[in-house]
């Protein structure tokens, strides 16, 4: 499954994504993670730094749903996919967590890189697109900062 433009875009303003597992007992789990990055067309990887739950979900179950949105737009996406669980002991991980170890720097100890494959993706948008559909961007933006009590850097 590729991405486009639009994924691109969003993911990269998008501040935290929101990780789903299912435990083996089917109990669900959600944890917001913040630092993800795309590794390729077709997959994200999501830097594992204390989510033992997650982990442990993963390799008894490795479908997952992750989601983001950038909250100044009112927009994301929502991947549906199979996740892998690469250890800091693994070669992968170097290749895998590059950009995440970056992003952490020395202040969040990567434990595993989580690497999803996307199986399948979903546009994300708020209900204003739908209530307000002439609404423009410079305008649904406004309303977010207002709504959050922030104004971009300038």
């Amino acid at each position: 499954m590729k991405i486009n433009d639009a994924f691109r875009a969003d993911q990269k303003n998008a501040v935290l994504c929101w990780l789903a597992t299912v435990s083996p007992e089917g109990v669900p789990n959600v944890s917001p993670k913040e630092i993800f990055a795309l590794f390729d067309d077709e997959s994200l990887v999501v830097a594992d730094i204390m989510s033992p739950t997650t982990v442990r979900n993963i390799r008894a179950n490795p479908k997952v749903c992750l989601s983001f949105v950038d909250v100044f737009r009112q927009k994301g996406f929502k991947v549906e996919g199979e996740a892998l669980v690469v250890p800091r002991e693994e070669a992968a991980f170097a290749v895998l967590g590059k950009d995440l170890l970056a992003m952490a720097g020395q202040d969040f100890p990567i434990k595993n890189v989580i690497h999803i494959r996307m199986t399948r993706i979903s546009r994300i948008l708020a209900p204003s697109y739908s209530l307000f559909p002439d609404r423009t961007e410079a305008e649904r933006m406004q309303s977010a900062y207002t709504t959050y009590g922030v104004q971009p850097a300038g």
